[in-house]
């Protein structure tokens, strides 16, 4: 069946499409060392290799796949893990929808093909075991913790004491403490719990995790010496934190990015503004100076 130039430029891109992503989860099915991971991809790869050999059937013709696309989402994978970069390269095909939704009056069968290619690529991508995200609960709960309680500590020390280098050391010590009580409450959580998660490496993730937020927040108080231009770059690095790490677990759970960052992002700066009020009045009625 002859095509018009506008369809058949469609076609091609979806072809070029499965066939960038048949290389993609080739290659890290190839690099992966975990045996029911590397059988996941290989069978992702087949089923794009498939649609690929339809739309040829379609066109006629051969396409190549994008190297670059390639190369950038194997790297994402094996950076931040293969369910975050496989579903942000399934998110990321908007030219794909727009294809499919001019040849779909033209080639009726494309609804099924598509429908098919959603439910089962999502079907295996859920099926990869990570042990990342097998403990993002205990990263969350190091994440948000800290950037609830120090943030909120910091903006209070702040206001109380207003000489950065204190603030600083004050917030190190009490940041430090606090990454050692999570990771030993959430040791003790999770070995009385029956989610078959491994309760030191729980302990590991929310503890490094807390350290890690600790270090991003206390940075500015080192590198500025006014105490509100350090609790300004304090707030940022915040709300960067949030931004970023719930991008990744929207991304990688499906979940809503908006309504996670929101919520998360209204807790932390709540608590900040009425640690600096408090600051403030503990500052006034005692009248404490440093």
């Amino acid at each position: 069946m002859a095509y018009d130039e506008t369809i058949l430029r469609h076609m091609l891109t979806l072809q070029r499409d499965e066939i960038t992503g048949y290389e993609t989860y080739l290659k890290l099915a190839q690099v992966n060392q975990d045996a029911h991971n590397r059988e996941v991809l290989e069978h992702i790869a087949q089923e794009e290799m498939g649609h690929y050999l339809f739309w040829k059937s379609r066109t006629g013709e051969d396409v190549g796949a994008d190297k670059l696309k390639v190369w950038f989402y194997t790297w994402i994978a094996r950076i931040f893990g293969l369910t975050f970069g496989l579903k942000l390269m399934e998110r990321g095909e908007a030219a794909a929808q727009v294809a499919y939704a001019a040849i779909s009056s033209v080639v009726p069968e494309v609804q099924q093909v598509l429908a098919d290619e959603e439910a089962h690529e999502a079907q295996l991508l859920n099926m990869l075991d990570e042990e990342g995200l097998k403990y993002a609960g205990s990263i969350v709960l190091g994440l948000n913790d800290a950037l609830v309680e120090l943030t909120g500590a910091l903006a209070g020390f702040s206001f109380a004491l207003q000489n950065t280098q204190v603030i600083a050391l004050v917030g190190l010590i009490t940041g430090i403490s606090a990454s050692l009580s999570m990771a030993a409450s959430e040791y003790l959580s999770t070995k009385s719990d029956d989610e078959g998660r491994d309760a030191l490496k729980s302990a590991l993730y929310t503890g490094g995790a807390y350290v890690f937020t600790v270090i991003m927040l206390i940075l500015p108080y080192f590198l500025f010496t006014h105490y509100m231009v350090s609790l300004g770059a304090t707030v940022f690095n915040a709300i960067a934190i949030i931004a970023v790490f719930n991008f990744y677990i929207a991304v990688a759970k499906d979940l809503s990015f908006r309504e996670r960052f929101l919520e998360m992002a209204g807790i932390s700066l709540g608590v900040t503004a009425l640690s600096f009020g408090v600051g403030f009045l503990v500052k006034h009625f005692l009248g404490v100076d440093i």
